[in-house]
């Protein structure tokens, strides 16, 4: 019987691991305080990922992590999650599967392919390219299979993402939709059940390895294209829509996450656009429906 192991119970491991139970696969499921999905092939774990992984990751076909510290731990935490996830890799022979972002790249010219050169600007943007290049560079010396996954803007319910934050909330209060960017460039939005069918298709493909791929993407769409149609299949009325002003964006970095958030802001002020062609024709993955992803987060 096959078995995987996903690190993280969030949206993303969560509909991971059972998208991998519900095709009769074994998951074991480590998160710090054992929570995760309930299914009869899905075990939980408590456990701590930085130490003991490759003890609960033998005998695993694939490797999966959907675990990242809180936002502004990264610099601090990060480089003790990847050693343990190369470490178990290696020492199990089970193909590592990162869940990444856009952030490597740095800026860089819309549509982004996933072939692109990692030139990243800010702190959160070299954490994440080291976490790849360190998964890669131990792929092309043979010590594993390692790929990597990565998203635009998160879109699912309870998911750790900007449109939870300023948008979502907000359009459903009747209240005016105040973002930290431009709200007239066009950005990719993935659902995160579509996160999850990527993953374990990337997991399942022995092409995948040694390389990054795009997520299918929901919608290309500006903050405002996004907040209005969110109104509308919400039965809400249309929102107003604008940019912060410096001191409205200076007041959220009192909040350690709005902080964080403002390096990031070269994401939001341009076109931030995924190109997800390769993913399409060599894995034969779709993107759920916009509308029925606003409506599942209208009704949660």
């Amino acid at each position: 019987m096959t078995f995987h192991v996903v690190v993280g119970a969030g949206p993303t491991g969560t509909a991971t691991a059972l998208l991998l139970a519900e095709s009769g696969d074994d998951v074991r499921v480590v998160t710090r305080r054992g929570t995760g999905p309930e299914h009869p092939r899905i075990e939980l774990v408590a456990a701590d990922a930085t130490s003991g992984l490759a003890g609960l990751s033998r005998g695993a076909t694939t490797l999966i992590n959907c675990a990242m510290p809180a936002y502004h731990r990264w610099p601090e935490e990060v480089p003790a999650l990847s050693e343990a996830l190369l470490n178990a890799a290696e020492r199990t022979g089970a193909g590592y599967v990162n869940l990444g972002n856009p952030y490597s790249y740095g800026p860089a010219d819309s549509p982004l392919t996933d072939d692109l050169p990692l030139r990243p600007t800010t702190i959160k943007g070299r954490v994440r390219a080291q976490m790849f290049r360190d998964g890669l560079a131990a792929h092309e010396a043979g010590r594993l299979r390692f790929t990597e996954v990565r998203p635009g803007d998160f879109l699912g319910v309870g998911a750790f993402a900007m449109f939870h934050w300023f948008i979502g909330p907000q359009v459903l209060a009747g209240q005016e939709v105040v973002f930290p960017a431009d709200v007239d460039v066009p950005h990719s939005w993935t659902y995160t059940g579509d996160v999850a069918r990527t993953l374990v298709a990337v997991a399942r493909s022995e092409r995948s390895w040694g390389s990054a791929w795009h997520t299918p993407q929901t919608a290309d769409l500006s903050v405002r294209e996004l907040a209005e149609r969110f109104a509308t299949v919400a039965g809400r009325p249309r929102p107003a829509v604008r940019g912060m002003t410096p001191l409205e964006l200076h007041a959220t970095m009192a909040d350690p996450i709005g902080a964080e958030s403002v390096e990031m802001q070269y994401l939001y002020q341009r076109e931030s656009v995924l190109d997800w062609s390769r993913t399409a024709a060599e894995l034969d993955l779709k993107p759920t429906p916009l509308h029925d992803v606003l409506r599942e987060l209208a009704t949660a």
